[in-house]
């Protein structure tokens, strides 16, 4: 809960928030082997020596997502939280071009918040928790109603608490 309460701050002032990405540019010549490799192929992933090489000699960490492929270029989009990167192969001379660009560890935290580029283990974890959390909430309201009758200012803190962000809304968000 502190985690997203902090990067739910720090989404709500991100033009206060100075941050410089880094960006790193890579060219590279396909060994002849792998220029060989991508011939014939028209769609898909990458082949696996093609990506074992890239992230032995690049850095880039390129899974098995399909590539666009077209008659004079392979080109991969690789987003992830926090930054992203991408690659384009030239399939006449086999030149690699790629670029890593990293936003830092506020971008990576506020991506995450809002599940951006993090895969489907983790939508699935912010998920499973956001129903913990409501979970969490009634319940506790539950125990508040539970408890109400010795404490007289539940109700009307209660009520504000539901109408308060309802009339902040309604009269100056436009």
């Amino acid at each position: 809960m502190v985690l997203f309460s902090v990067t739910g701050i720090t989404l709500n002032h991100a033009d206060a928030i100075g941050a410089t990405p880094t960006i790193s540019d890579v060219e590279l010549a396909l060994p002849p082997a792998l220029r060989d490799e991508l011939e014939n192929r028209e769609s898909g992933p990458l082949p696996a020596p093609l990506r074992a090489w890239l992230k032995r000699e690049s850095g880039l960490a390129v899974d098995q997502r399909p590539a666009e492929w077209s008659d004079s270029e392979v080109y991969l989009a690789l987003p992830r939280p926090g930054g992203d990167a991408w690659l384009a192969i030239d399939r006449a001379d086999g030149t690699v071009l790629a670029e890593d660009t990293d936003r830092g560890w506020v971008a990576l935290f506020n991506d995450l918040h809002k599940g951006r580029h993090a895969g489907p283990v983790w939508r699935w974890f912010i998920d499973i928790f956001a129903v913990a959390t409501l979970v969490f909430a009634a319940t506790g309201l539950v125990l508040m109603a539970l408890h109400a009758k010795r404490r007289p200012a539940t109700w009307p803190v209660t009520a504000l608490g539901l109408i308060l962000p309802w009339l902040l809304i309604a009269f100056f968000v436009h």
